[in-house]
């Protein structure tokens, strides 16, 4: 791989900017300052630093962002979470999608199999959602949502998870992602959501340390046991 492109893969910064720190010495190469920019090396087994700073190569990055209200998980918009990223990852996005007003837990990678494994409603993958209702939850409703609610004739929800917390506040566990499927859900129950806020995925939890708009890198263990979803066992 070449090493300017490596270095932006890695974060370090644009093409453009990498060349010309490679060109003034800013960059060794097991123990040798480099100064090509287009130079080969073999990303598993090159040991390379930038300025002071140990470049190690991945071929996949994942983090943990708490989306804030007023967001999009899509990219090229103004709008779009990937934008509060600062680092120049490569190929980054959003492993579901959460509403425009829709906050927290947003798993946001470049992996392409983790992902399509932790969508597809055959791996039964939970997602938790904390809900904030107009009315308070009936035990009509419940009934409902954990037996299955149907949408509309062509769409039924599987049968979801409903924790009481208040009279107007629940959480939510699903394993679908429907369009709007917690909003029509309890729409269908004569409900409205007034606040929604995606708080865990399988068992990945929401950090209470990020603020609206954080992120950070998912540790081993999180990073760990997401993966366990690619051995196809069913979840729940």
């Amino acid at each position: 791989m070449r090493l300017d492109k490596l270095l932006s893969d890695m974060g370090a910064g644009t093409r453009n900017a990498l060349k010309k720190d490679i060109r003034n010495g800013l960059v060794k190469v097991n123990g040798e300052t480099v100064y090509q920019a287009g130079m080969i090396v073999d990303e598993k087994t090159a040991v390379i630093t930038y300025g002071d700073q140990p470049i190690h190569y991945r071929q996949h990055f994942y983090f943990m962002m708490n989306k804030p209200a007023g967001t999009l998980c899509i990219s090229g918009s103004p709008l779009s979470v990937l934008n509060l990223i600062a680092e120049p990852y490569k190929d980054l996005f959003c492993v579901g999608r959460l509403d425009k007003d829709t906050e927290g837990l947003l798993l946001i990678t470049n992996d392409g199999q983790l992902a399509h494994a932790l969508l597809a409603p055959r791996r039964h993958v939970d997602k938790v959602y904390e809900v904030t209702l107009r009315d308070p939850v009936t035990e009509e409703a419940i009934k409902k949502l954990e037996a299955g609610i149907r949408l509309n004739d062509e769409e039924v929800c599987a049968p979801a998870k409903v924790d009481v917390l208040a009279p107007n506040r629940v959480h939510l566990t699903i394993h679908e992602g429907k369009y709007h499927q917690v909003k029509r859900m309890f729409a269908m129950c004569d409900n409205e959501v007034v606040y929604l806020k995606r708080i865990q995925i399988k068992n990945l939890v929401l950090d209470p340390n990020l603020e609206a708009g954080g992120y950070r890198a998912l540790s081993e263990e999180e990073e760990t046991d997401l993966k366990t979803v690619l051995e196809g066992k069913k979840e729940g």
